[in-house]
Formats: C-alpha cells, structure tokens, sequence
C-alpha cells in the first residue's frame, strides 16, 4: 500500500487508487490519521480528539466499520504501508549523509525526492486542529531539504548554480532571519560570478537584522563577507 499525505490525499492499494471509496471527509480524516501513526498503539479518545475536537463523538465506532469495508486497519498492511513524508524524512537523511561524506552528487537524488514531496501541504484542503502540528513538522522538513538541495548543488556547480540561487532565495523568504540561506545565496552567486550581487545580499541581510532585531549577522556570515571582500 502506497498512501501520499503531502498534496491531496491519495491511496494505493494492489495498484488501484482507493481514496474515493473512502467514507467521506471523516473517514479520510480518520484513514490519514491512523496511517500516519500505524506503528504505536492509538487510543480511542485520541481519535475522538483527532475528528471532533470540540469533545463529541460524532459517530466514531460506524465510522471506523465502514473504513474497515475499504481497507484492513489490523495486521501488517497498513503497518508496512509506504507514507510519502515518512519516505522524504529517509530521503533527506540520505542526502544529509552524502553531503557531509563530501558526496554531492550522491545527495542530490534524494535531496530532489525529499523536495518533491515536503513543498506540498500536508493533507491539502483539510482542516482539522493536528494537521496544524504535522504541517509545521513538514514546514520545518522543508527547510532542512532545501538546505541539503542548496548544499548539493552549490557543490556540484556548472548549471546547477541556477537551483542554488532558488534554494537560497526560497529559505530567505521562508526563514528571513535564519542566516544560512543568505549564506547559501552570497556563495551561490560568487559562483555564478556576480560577487557584486552576493555582497547587495550581505547588506540587505545586514539592514534586515539591525532594523528588525537589533543585531548584527552572525561570524560564520561575517567571515565569509569577508572573504568575498578578499
């Protein structure tokens, strides 16, 4: 069984799309869920929570019948079941793992994999008060994956400078105060050449810092400042 989380939901079962056939929004809800949590014991009230958070029970017993009508919640399918986060969190260890073997080419797969899926929300057009805990679990994955991309192709050069330049661009917009995406898009565009552009980004780092926290950037990004100016 294949179930994607990050997007629309979607589930593969014997190589047939079976999502549809789930019982309603409750019952994706509920299927997401259990998924999601496969390999430790879930309570009752936990559930009861996950779908009626304001303390009713809103049918759970019926709900988790009719789910069992479309898929086998007991047993080893659902538990070996392939989830795409968990798929981008291994994804991403691999690459991180390549990356300080000093092997960019080897993480660059992974780091693509890992990208592919932690861009996308976490269960797309849902709404329900856990979801906003797994999508900043997968806000904070996505960070990590663009750093691991950024990383890779920042060391392997050539025309992949172009995804370096994104990457880091990205994890200034995502994370402004969080230095390693402008360090990321300063050594980017040395690389590319533009050393008068990697020193506009210091400054406009340096600016963002000092007008919003007071502070100056930290001496990782000091020194290699000072290195461009070298």
């Amino acid at each position: 069984m294949k179930v994607q989380l990050c997007g629309a939901l979607a589930v593969v079962a014997d190589g047939r799309r079976i999502e549809g056939e789930l019982p309603g929004r409750q019952g994706r809800l509920l299927f997401a869920y259990l998924a999601l949590n496969r390999l430790r014991p879930v309570e009752q009230s936990e559930l009861l929570d996950a779908l009626w958070p304001d303390g009713r029970d809103g049918g759970l017993a019926p709900l988790l019948s009719k789910l069992r009508r479309v898929v086998p919640l007991e047993g080893t399918r659902l538990g070996d079941a392939w989830i795409d986060v968990e798929a981008a969190g291994d994804a991403l260890h691999r690459a991180e793992s390549a990356l300080a073997q000093n092997e960019p080419h080897r993480a660059w797969g992974p780091s693509q994999v890992a990208l592919f899926t932690s861009s996308r929300t976490f269960l797309a057009g849902e709404d329900a008060p856990w979801l906003d805990e797994e999508r900043r679990r997968l806000g904070e994955l996505h960070i990590r994956v663009l750093e691991a991309y950024a990383g890779c192709t920042l060391a392997i050069g050539g025309t992949e400078l172009r995804a370096a330049v994104r990457a880091g661009r990205e994890l200034t917009r995502l994370e402004p105060y969080r230095e390693s995406g402008w360090r990321i898009l300063m050594a980017a565009r040395v690389a590319e050449g533009n050393t008068a552009e990697a020193l506009q980004t210091y400054e406009e780092l340096r600016l963002l810092l000092r007008q919003e926290l007071g502070i100056a950037p930290s001496a990782p990004t000091q020194e290699l400042y000072r290195t461009l100016l070298g």
